[in-house]
């Protein structure tokens, strides 16, 4: 696993970094220097471990190689989330044949072919800090094996298959733990735990790198000649569960962790054909955050970004699972909500305007440094309702929008309802949407 990719030089990187993130930084790949080195002091490597060497740096290369497109694309969509990838089923596969300085050895061929062939242009210093990474981690699985059982890694029996499991579950941790850590003490404004984590399901790739790690240790000790079969395995897992994740991503604002505009569209127009199979209702609001220009070019752009994050997150409480709310703009927001009738789905939009005018959203972003708190978020909506409004998409999207629009010539702050000249508008005095 991996930090987010980058465009700029690894000097320019490093100097951009919080304080605590360069010293983790540096400590880490201090680390991972001494581990190499002192590894290497009294290693003994036979003639067929560099064979082992041989058989599967070849066997990484070539893996990478024939997933270098959607390796390309998935770093070019990496977020500030850990990217999940499959060199650690090459890694821990040595770790269970190899001393650990060829583990090391074969690390940095896996990340140099990648920063020749896939990564191209990004931030020197994070590729080589997640190669560190995979260094401490191979280290402290490789304690584990040698101090349970020296001179027995391979599974076997019960026992030792608990013991590589230990070993494989210690690597994920420690490999797991500092990318997190790195990605949060590396950005300058307060990142949501559950963003840093990253998506649980993507921690199934580790699991199934590593299991298919000690299968291929195993096969390239006792039964080389299979070891085709499970190199098929190997690429569907990557397109298995490496290209959902990558389509996740793009299907996905990144600055707001709501849905593109392109992908919304897609389940609207599945939602209306369900609407209408099963002669239910569906609703769709458009949210503009009124004056959203004055925030940007007040306290600068990435206090806006934290306002219409703010804004997103504040939005999404407010509706229901099965609901789905896009970015649809700059400061639009686009929300779905099936099987509501025109008064309910008025009821929902008036909830989310009150809530967001009247929690206050504090800003840390500023061009002087100096917090800010905004005492609440202004919005403007449009609502619209199939059949009452529309029979297809296009009809429905736009009689929303015309509804927003009206909205905001009529002095913002208030929910329209499309075809009705005054059905939802606010109250100045007590702020609340009437009809």
């Amino acid at each position: 696993m991996t930090g987010e990719g980058g465009g700029r030089t690894a000097k320019q990187g490093l100097r951009s970094l919080p304080r605590p993130a360069l010293c983790l930084v540096l400590a880490v790949d201090a680390g991972a220097v001494g581990i190499g080195v002192f590894s290497s002091i009294s290693a003994e490597i036979t003639r067929t471990q560099w064979l082992w060497f041989a058989v599967l740096a070849a066997a990484a290369v070539a893996h990478l190689e024939a997933v270098r497109t959607i390796e390309r694309r998935r770093e070019q969509a990496s977020k500030k989330a850990p990217y999940t990838n499959l060199k650690s089923l090459w890694v821990f596969a040595a770790l269970l044949v190899l001393p650990l300085p060829l583990v090391l050895a074969l690390t940095a061929v896996s990340y140099a072919y990648c920063w020749y062939r896939v990564y191209g242009p990004t931030i020197l210093f994070r590729k080589v800090y997640s190669a560190a990474t995979f260094v401490l981690a191979s280290a402290a699985a490789s304690v584990v094996l040698n101090n349970v059982s020296p001179g027995a890694r391979l599974p076997h029996d019960l026992w030792s298959l608990l013991l590589v499991a230990a070993a494989a579950a210690v690597w994920w941790l420690v490999n797991y733990a500092l990318v997190v850590v790195a990605i949060c003490l590396s950005t300058h404004e307060k990142l949501p735990v559950r963003q840093a984590l990253g998506h649980p399901g993507d921690q199934l790739v580790v699991a199934s790198a590593l299991g298919l790690g000690a299968t291929m240790a195993v096969l390239l000790v006792r039964e080389p000649w299979a070891l085709p079969a499970p190199m098929i395995a190997v690429l569907c897992v990557h397109r298995d569960l490496l290209l959902p994740q990558y389509l996740r991503a793009s299907r996905t604002d990144q600055k707001t962790g709501l849905a593109a505009p392109a992908y919304w569209a897609d389940v609207v127009t599945a939602a209306l054909d369900r609407a209408k199979l099963s002669q239910t209702r569906l609703g769709v609001v458009f949210l503009d955050v009124d004056k959203f220009k004055a925030v940007n070019d007040t306290y600068g752009h990435p206090a806006g970004d934290q306002a219409i994050r703010a804004v997103a997150d504040l939005v999404r409480a407010e509706v229901r699972s099965e609901d789905l709310v896009a970015r649809y703009g700059g400061d639009e927001l686009a929300i779905l909500v099936p099987g509501l009738d025109p008064g309910q789905l008025l009821a929902v939009a008036e909830r989310i305007r009150t809530r967001l005018s009247h929690t206050p959203v504090v800003l840390t972003a500023t061009t002087d440094g100096q917090p800010r708190t905004l005492p609440g978020v202004s919005t403007s909506m449009g609502v619209a309702s199939y059949p009452e409004n529309g029979a297809t998409v296009d009809q429905l999207l736009m009689s929303a929008d015309g509804a927003l629009l009206r909205a905001k010539r009529n002095g913002r702050n208030q929910i329209r309802v499309a075809g009705a000249v005054v059905l939802a508008e606010v109250d100045p005095r007590s702020g609340r949407a009437f009809g």
